[in-house]
């Protein structure tokens, strides 16, 4: 049980709207798990008011900050200072309080890199199909690149949004290595890992998946679907009837608040507590959908 007073630091999470959100029981839990004098709590922030908000933050004294739609990117504008790769993506997640204001980082990324990670999939090396050309799929196309890929090959709707991803990312990186495809026979031979990156799926769209088409997904030997609601999308079903791994977008939610937690408080988060996490996350969607 947590127990506030007149030392517990706040922590909390700013957005709009808010109500859903998972954060304060990862957050939460992890305080206590860890006995740190800290509390964590959502905050509706309307779109025109996010400088007054970090602003307001800072003046009350608040730890960190987490961020999520609609101020990822509108919030850069009033950080102090930013995390390498939360300034290539050019999105923030997370706030930590520094002299004079917050500085800005990109767990989402990190969190997926870490998920990654403990289902003994590393990005170094690999061959990765990026489906998407949106933000998420845009902020997975720099991780991709700065985790040292291979290659990562960008499949979207409009041909022509995956041609500016991949310039961009290519450019900001210094590196070529992100490849935009007009359709998946465009692939080279082999088997790769490949990422769901779009809303197909998305509750309560169950049955939508951006491809369908079995001669795809034999070319997949892992797949990872951003989602977590539904935790089992029919994307993650045809990459396990072709053979495949496959895994949903939970505990890259886990990770991502593990890492913010981590920079807030100093600490690190166990692969035995992180489990727990995930755990009780996986609980709470399955009761709430």
């Amino acid at each position: 049980m947590i127990s506030i007073g007149g030392r517990t630091r706040t922590c909390g999470l700013i957005g709009y709207p808010v109500a859903h959100t998972l954060s304060p029981l990862i957050h939460n839990l992890l305080a206590e798990a860890t006995g740190q004098d800290m509390v964590y709590v959502p905050f509706p922030v309307e779109p025109e008011r996010v400088g007054d908000a970090v602003e307001g933050a800072y003046a009350l004294n608040i730890t960190g900050l987490n961020v999520t739609v609609p101020h990822k990117s509108a919030v850069i504008a009033h950080l102090r200072e930013m995390d390498a790769l939360a300034e290539k993506i050019g999105a923030v997640n997370t706030l930590v309080r520094c002299e004079g204001g917050y500085k800005g980082y990109n767990t989402d990324m990190t969190g997926l890199q870490r998920a990654m990670a403990s289902d003994g999939v590393c990005l170094e090396g690999e061959r990765v199909i990026l489906l998407g050309a949106g933000g998420a799929a845009r902020a997975v196309a720099f991780l991709c690149a700065s985790a040292g890929v291979e290659a990562v090959y960008l499949l979207n709707r409009t041909p022509a949004r995956a041609q500016e991803v991949a310039a961009e990312v290519n450019r900001v990186c210094g590196r070529d290595c992100i490849r935009p495809l007009a359709g998946y026979g465009e692939l080279p031979e082999g088997r790769f890992l490949a990422i769901q990156g779009t809303s197909a799926g998305l509750y309560p769209h169950v049955e939508d998946t951006p491809i369908a088409d079995a001669a795809f997904f034999e070319k997949v030997h892992t797949g990872y679907d951003l989602i977590y609601r539904p935790g089992d999308t029919r994307f993650m079903q045809l990459v396990r009837s072709h053979g495949g791994r496959a895994f949903n977008g939970l505990k890259m939610l886990a990770y991502q608040g593990i890492h913010a937690f981590e920079l807030w408080n100093g600490v690190y988060v166990d692969e035995a507590l992180a489990e727990t996490v995930i755990q009780k996350l996986r609980k709470e969607t399955e009761i709430h959908g």
